[in-house]
């Protein structure tokens, strides 16, 4: 059995757009968000661990929000969860936020700094690195309908739209699997950051297909 863990944020969690206005947040069912898609279209022989979290940047702080640091969390969460065959990371998204006060480049720098650690640890079979599929974070949608998300992330469509470039050349430099989810899934135009149960349900055909790719 090929054991895959996807470390992300409140995509990979499985926010639920719907849920924006809600007095918390809530989450698309398991077999709905695209992790679970992942594990049903690639079958017994994978185990697929969802690690998503609302929030989560990949090395900034978040003065409001504690314990969003991707890079703080994910060297004990590789050792958890090893031996890994693969890791799919998609991080970024909340790297915009105007906290952070972070270009586009530099946002795929910090997903960069992740993915180095990933293929530095021993997670892998035979204390080895385990491969990895970098992927670009969805396209921020249009924000004006909700103007404290706007707030928060100020010209996300525009600075999100830079993302597959940079996060294609990182890949390119580390020698490992890319994949634009720009190109397959759409944002919800309820909040323009999340995606909505049928957007899950392609990102995990298209993902299934790029694991099996690397994976071989």
């Amino acid at each position: 059995m090929k054991t895959i863990l996807c470390f992300g944020d409140s995509n990979t969690w499985g926010y639920d757009p719907a849920s924006m206005t809600a007095p918390y947040p809530r989450r698309h069912g398991p077999e709905v968000r695209w992790t679970g898609v992942l594990a049903r279209e690639l079958g017994a022989d994978f185990k697929v661990i969802e690690e998503g979290q609302n929030g989560r940047t990949t090395v900034h702080e978040d003065p409001l929000n504690i314990c969003r640091k991707g890079k703080d969390y994910l060297p004990a969460c590789l050792e958890s969860q090893k031996p890994l065959d693969l890791v799919i990371l998609m991080l970024g998204t909340n790297d915009l936020k105007s906290t952070f006060h972070v270009p586009p480049g530099e946002i795929a720098a910090g997903a960069g700094v992740l993915a180095r650690m990933i293929l530095a640890s021993d997670a892998g079979l035979g204390n080895r690195p385990p491969q990895l599929l970098l992927v670009c974070p969805p396209l921020v949608g249009d924000l004006s309908g909700m103007p404290d998300v706007e707030a928060k992330i100020p010209n996300g469509a525009a600075r999100s739209a830079q993302f597959p470039r940079y996060y294609e050349a990182l890949a390119a430099s580390l020698k490992c699997g890319f994949f634009n989810s720009q190109e397959v899934v759409e944002t919800s135009p309820v909040d323009g950051v999340h995606l909505e149960a049928g957007e899950h349900l392609k990102l995990g055909q298209a993902l299934a297909a790029a694991v099996r790719g690397v994976l071989g």
